[in-house]
């Protein structure tokens, strides 16, 4: 770690651990989300969109914190950076709830229910990192692992394009449930980038 003459302001460390917490907390929304009716859906909608909003918060709280901050704990690019992407795990999440509810989609195909998964592994793994951001000690396994699961869901989204394409569907359906596929891979890769930007910040740190 670089040795520093001023003190730096250690705030960001407990506003990236409760963004993580905020992410655990969208997946478990999710996984609810695919398996329920349309009914429940609506509601569960209005969950993720508190959630994402406390997220929105988060993400403000940290900005702020950047520009009054005479010391941040690392690169201030790398700070904002790291706040936009965890932001856009949480925004891609909430869109694809978003598109199950405004599609009026019925039942998901089964390996929905693995890319989702594949997601609430890496929010686990994103919250169980943020913490750690104080030391930057110990987070090659985090990075290692978010991108082996980045790779799993890009083989779960492309089943799920070929069980799309399979003729069991209508053009209409295919286009909507095709859209909502697409935006929890990205959430994936929205993951992955996080991991980056982790990565980034631990070499220039060490």
């Amino acid at each position: 770690m670089r040795f520093r003459l001023t003190p730096r302001d250690d705030s960001f460390f407990e506003l990236f651990a409760s963004t993580g917490k905020i992410l655990v907390e969208a997946t478990t929304v999710l996984t609810e989300v695919i398996g329920s009716d349309h009914a429940r859906r609506e509601v569960l909608a209005q969950r993720m969109e508190e959630i994402e909003h406390r997220g929105d918060e988060a993400a403000h709280a940290v900005m702020r914190r950047v520009n009054s901050s005479f010391v941040t704990p690392f690169d201030r690019e790398d700070i904002y950076q790291l706040t936009s992407r965890l932001d856009d795990c949480l925004d891609l999440m909430q869109a694809a709830v978003d598109l199950m509810v405004l599609y009026r989609v019925g039942q998901l195909p089964d390996a929905v229910g693995d890319l989702v998964a594949v997601l609430t592994r890496q929010a686990e793994l994103t919250a169980d990192a943020m913490p750690r951001l104080r030391s930057l000690a110990d987070l090659t396994d985090y990075w290692v692992e978010i991108n082996r699961l980045e790779n799993q869901a890009d083989q779960f989204h492309r089943r799920l394009l070929a069980k799309l394409f399979d003729g069991s569907y209508d053009a209409i359906e295919i286009m909507k449930q095709k859209e909502i596929i697409e935006t929890l891979e990205e959430a994936a890769d929205a993951f992955e980038h996080v991991a980056h930007t982790v990565e980034t910040i631990a070499v220039k740190e060490s």
